[in-house]
């Protein structure tokens, strides 16, 4: 089957923020993925990957669900970091253009920490972290210190203007979700078992 017609793997990724210990400024969380790796190698991403079969309800099976789970397990794969289910909130869908060696639909989801972390990265998939404010990775990203892929460049911009916790809250409870493309097929969030409105 050409690339172009293949189906997207259905992924979730989340960004995890936090009040820097000085300024209280919120920080996002980005992870180095290694070079070697066929998707992403060399950029710097929000912890995230495949929803797995294990991650579905086997009652349900509904992809909603199941993002979040992937989720907070991935996150948790990736930097040693625990989350909760229920402190996720989604902000957007991506899937990926076709004619790309891999394709993935993946559900975006802000996770604010309200707890001091640490941060323990596998020097295998993942080489390295950075706190860093969202308008200080744009930056780097514009000098070409750092390489990020399109899903993330977009969610730190809209995250950006908002410097504080409370700032984010009132923002994210606007219930705002970008989905790229418009009109995807592979988002029908309420057949998903996201429940709007």
């Amino acid at each position: 089957m050409p690339n172009s017609e293949m189906k997207p793997v259905p992924a979730a990724t989340v960004a995890i923020l936090r009040e820097a210990p000085k300024t209280q400024e919120l920080e996002a969380l980005l992870l180095l993925r290694n070079s070697k790796l066929a998707f992403h190698g060399g950029h710097w991403v929000f912890p995230g990957g495949r929803i797995d079969r294990g991650d579905f309800d086997s009652d349900s099976g509904l992809e909603y669900q199941a993002a979040k789970r992937a989720a907070v397990r991935e996150t948790y794969e990736e930097t040693g970091i625990e989350i909760d289910e229920s402190d996720l909130v989604h902000t957007a869908h991506w899937t990926t253009p076709p004619n790309l060696p891999r394709r993935f639909c993946t559900w975006f989801f802000v996770c604010t920490l309200r707890d001091a972390v640490s941060v323990n990265v596998d020097y295998a998939e993942i080489l390295d972290h950075r706190w860093l404010t969202p308008s200080a990775a744009l930056k780097a990203a514009d000098a070409s210190k750092f390489v990020l892929p399109r899903p993330t460049l977009v969610t730190l911009k809209d995250i950006a203007p908002y410097k504080t916790r409370a700032a984010l809250d009132d923002y994210l409870a606007e219930g705002k979700i970008r989905v790229f493309p418009d009109a995807s097929p592979f988002y029908n969030p309420e057949e998903m078992g996201l429940k709007l409105g």
